[in-house]
């Protein structure tokens, strides 16, 4: 099971990245400040999204998708550490 967990990490990385990358650009082809405020600021990337929800929906969508892949390889590798009492 770890293997399949280490392999959803990684693809749901990959997708994350794919989108994320992906709403930059569409970021920088809007505006260079939209581009430059959505690696500096802090919550403009959600703002863009928002406001230019037409453009701007499937690679938030990729965003969104990577995530849940990504959680699924975090509940299958089933590593949770607990603190033992004595």
């Amino acid at each position: 099971m770890p293997v399949v967990a280490l392999g959803l990490f990684a693809i749901g990385t990959v997708v994350m990245l794919v989108g994320g990358v992906w709403l930059l650009v569409k970021a920088f082809q809007t505006s260079v400040l939209w581009g430059l405020g959505y690696i500096f600021v802090p919550f403009v990337s959600l703002i863009f999204v928002v406001l230019h929800w037409e453009d701007s929906k499937k690679p938030f969508f990729y965003v969104l998708g990577g995530l849940a892949i990504f959680a699924v390889g975090a509940a299958l590798s089933g590593q949770v550490t607990t603190i033992a009492g004595p």
